[in-house]
């Protein structure tokens, strides 16, 4: 069952009216009204919000040695057809939030092209096979995007092998926590901002040409594109222009016919928080302030995802949505 309550007898059986009437299977669904009622699920005790255990590993890290591991709708998700046909790349697609993308797309009926840094390959052959699964083509295009010839050619091959584009996610980050700004290396500024909003100008500027009118990019920034956290001072600027980088771009892309959003997510469970997102000693603590009194998991971003990219929310461009618990913006 899936968070619609829809059964999968339900779904068969809407899709045989649907060819017996000449209607899609959501019309069907529409005139005979079977859908069962929702389930309801209380979000507080949805996840776990038990603090988080003190864990490190090397940058980038893998979801696969979390503990726990996040949920990216692994075996939760469920799709209905409504991205059926689209050719998508995700970047930061082998875990997190980008893994829950790539994961739904895929079973929402459209091929998936995921980007990674190569020491991800273990999580990007997981989800590789995941697309797979669902009957849809997954290509994976390891590459560290933080040069504009790297970005050129994630595109090109990108859309070599899917046969096109037009649908976009910018998700790849980088993010490292330090209490103090004299703590913050030039390195570490460099390479952040190199990673999550040069990149994402670069595979913006190479895709667009590529992608036909009714394309969807998206684009991830954070509750610190409007509440930066203090010790994360380089990683809420780039959030920060990100959030006005798609304002921008939508405005321009209007005159294209493609459609340019942001995903705005708060305290989630991914592999940025133990490969030095969060100071040390405070991983109990993550997640924990929310309203909610737990941390997000990638799989509640996925719907957010999959509603910006179909075509049902064809009026929606330049907007942000939230995800964060019921702290912050937007």
């Amino acid at each position: 069952m899936d968070d619609q309550g829809t059964t999968r007898r339900t779904i068969l059986g809407g899709a045989a009216a649907a060819a017996g009437l000449g209607l899609a299977p959501g019309a069907a669904a529409a005139q005979t009204g079977t859908a069962a009622p929702a389930q309801l699920r209380d979000p507080r005790t949805k996840y776990t919000s038990q603090p988080f255990p003190e864990q490190r590993q090397p940058w980038p890290a893998l979801q696969g040695k979390m503990t726990p591991r996040p949920d990216s709708g692994e075996t939760s998700y469920r799709g209905s057809g409504r991205l059926a046909g689209r050719k998508a790349l995700v970047t930061g697609g082998d875990s997190g939030i980008g893994r829950a993308a790539a994961i739904a797309f895929a079973r929402e009926g459209a091929d998936v092209a995921i980007n990674y840094y190569p020491t991800e390959e273990p999580d990007a052959r997981e989800v590789k096979a995941l697309i797979e699964q669902a009957g849809r083509k997954a290509v994976l295009l390891p590459a560290d995007i933080r040069t504009e010839k790297a970005c050129t050619k994630l595109v090109t091959d990108a859309v070599r092998q899917l046969g096109g584009l037009d649908l976009l996610v910018n998700n790849a980050a980088y993010q490292q926590s330090k209490a103090d700004i004299s703590e913050i290396t030039d390195e570490q500024m460099v390479r952040t901002f190199e990673t999550n909003i040069f990149a994402m100008f670069r595979i913006c500027k190479a895709a667009i040409p590529s992608m036909p009118a009714g394309s969807v990019i998206i684009n991830t920034g954070s509750v610190n594109s409007y509440d930066p956290g203090e010790e994360l001072l380089d990683y809420a600027s780039t959030k920060g222009a990100i959030l006005i980088f798609t304002k921008g771009l939508a405005k321009q892309l209007a005159k294209k016919g493609i459609r340019v959003n942001m995903v705005a997510p708060g305290p989630i469970w991914t592999p940025l928080q133990v490969a030095g997102g969060q100071l040390p000693g405070t991983m109990g603590e993550f997640g924990q302030y929310t309203p909610l009194g737990r941390a997000g998991q990638p799989a509640e971003l996925a719907p957010l995802y999959v509603a910006l990219a179909e075509d049902g929310t064809s009026f929606s461009t330049g907007t942000a949505v939230g995800a964060h618990g019921g702290k912050g913006n937007p």
